[in-house]
């Protein structure tokens, strides 16, 4: 009878036991929840680990958890306890669907995770058809996998929803402006700075377009507003620089774009390597080699096919072990023009008689060493032009050297550019009375020239 009865006690005491776990385990997850409530995110993120340590499969304390890291800025850790409360928990009414799915794509949408983003967006429009922004995300979504016409199809569902979605409006523009559909993609953008003039974001697709239409003064006043959104901020300072880059405002573009990198602490966002290609752009135009050669060496680090950037450090390898190439592209304008002119009397046995800086380098009018006056036209005179430009250079500067010999009654021409020449340029000067030179006979010749 004894054991019976201490058996029944054993039995009793486990159930009170059991039911009291039951009982006071959702008020401790509560009490999580408040902490939160109160700001006081560390003491809710200890509970939390606390209570997941004894029960491990809770999702509710799990999705708390990642709560508290949210508030705390820790989003990344938030993320991972999000992941699990999504394999795991079933949802109620404490634990409800569409408020987690909602930040749990926001959070995958903010770590570059595309595709799980996706298929929350996607199924959120299902569980909740009513909602414009699932419709909003899942086209900006698309929009970043470039598909295009899948993302114009939901931010149309969007504004079916709300009609008054200045976003949603810019973004259709925008796809109408990549679709060449200008006039259609600029009353899309009007209309979405009617609707809201202080949704910056629109400002930057009108940016933009304007840019395209080679508009840059009205694209630098629309960049200028599209900065005031944070998530504008850095693509608009990157866009106005390069207007500032086209206008050849160099300094105007390397401030924006030193601005758009330490926006970027970490600095592995991708328009972070195109603002220090781009800032690479600036100086090597600028001539200043080295500082361009820091910046490709950055980029190479983080991404090693990112664009040309492994060819431009290959191309500067020599200049680094070629002082006279380093000077022939790093000098002053002075001292470029008596590089040059020592260059054709050391290696061409030309004389410089005339000798002017260009935009592009320097043009040296010359004849044969020790030929007298240059200015009897009986004389062999040549027409000599030196590029030091980053590109290689097209077929028009050589029409245009060749036309400009012509007028002056040369008997040849030169072109020496340190960047080479396209295909349809060297096509050009076949058979005609210019000679182009190239970075490798170039180099070849200052070896010889400082000597």
């Amino acid at each position: 009878m004894i054991i019976v009865l201490v058996a029944i006690f054993f039995i009793i005491a486990t159930l009170v036991f059991v039911i009291f776990k039951i009982v006071a385990a959702p008020k401790k997850v509560d009490s999580v929840r408040k902490l939160i409530k109160a700001g006081k995110n560390q003491a809710a993120a200890k509970l939390a680990k606390q209570i997941v340590t004894k029960e491990p499969n809770n999702a509710l304390a799990h999705y708390y958890l990642g709560k508290a890291y949210l508030a705390d800025n820790r989003a990344e850790l938030a993320l991972m306890e999000f992941k699990f409360v999504n394999e795991h928990a079933l949802f109620d009414a404490q634990l409800q669907e569409i408020p987690f799915r909602k930040e749990f794509a926001s959070l995958l949408f903010k770590y570059n995770q595309f595709d799980p983003a996706l298929r929350e967006y996607l199924l959120l429009t299902k569980m909740d058809p009513r909602s414009s922004d699932n419709f909003f995300k899942a086209g900006q979504i698309y929009e970043k996998q470039n598909k295009k016409e899948l993302a114009l199809a939901v931010y149309k569902k969007c504004l079916a929803l709300d009609p008054k979605n200045a976003k949603a409006h810019a973004s259709v523009g925008y796809i109408l402006f990549q679709a060449k559909q200008l006039g259609e993609a600029k009353k899309e953008l009007d209309l979405a700075i009617r609707l809201n003039p202080e949704t910056y974001s629109c400002y930057y697709y009108l940016g933009k377009l304007l840019k395209e239409a080679k508009d840059y003064g009205g694209a630098v006043k629309a960049f200028d507003k599209a900065q005031r959104d944070s998530e504008f901020k850095q693509k608009a300072l990157i866009e106005r620089a390069t207007c500032y880059m086209m206008a050849n405002r160099l300094d105007n573009a390397q401030i924006d774009l030193q601005r758009a990198v330490e926006l970027d602490k970490e600095g592995n966002n991708n328009d972070t390597l195109y603002a220090r290609y781009f800032l690479a752009a600036c100086f090597e135009k600028s001539r200043k080699i080295d500082k361009a050669i820091e910046q490709w060496e950055i980029i190479y680090s983080k991404n090693r096919s990112f664009r040309d950037v492994g060819n431009k450090l290959q191309e500067y390898k020599d200049l680094q072990a070629n002082d006279s190439l380093k000077d022939y592209l790093t000098c002053s304008d002075q001292e470029f023009v008596e590089i040059c002119k020592n260059l054709i009397t050391k290696t061409m046995n030309l004389s410089a008689q005339q000798a002017e800086n260009t935009k592009y380098g320097c043009k040296i009018m010359a004849t044969d060493a020790g030929s007298g006056d240059w200015m009897n036209m009986r004389k062999q005179v040549y027409y000599m032009c030196f590029y030091r430009d980053p590109e290689p250079l097209e077929d028009t500067p050589v029409r245009e050297t060749l036309d400009k010999a012509k007028a002056s009654n040369c008997a040849k021409s030169y072109i020496l550019a340190s960047a080479g020449f396209t295909r349809p340029a060297i096509t050009f000067a076949e058979n005609r009375p210019i000679e182009l030179i190239g970075k490798d006979k170039l180099q070849n010749m200052l070896s010889k020239a400082t000597k």
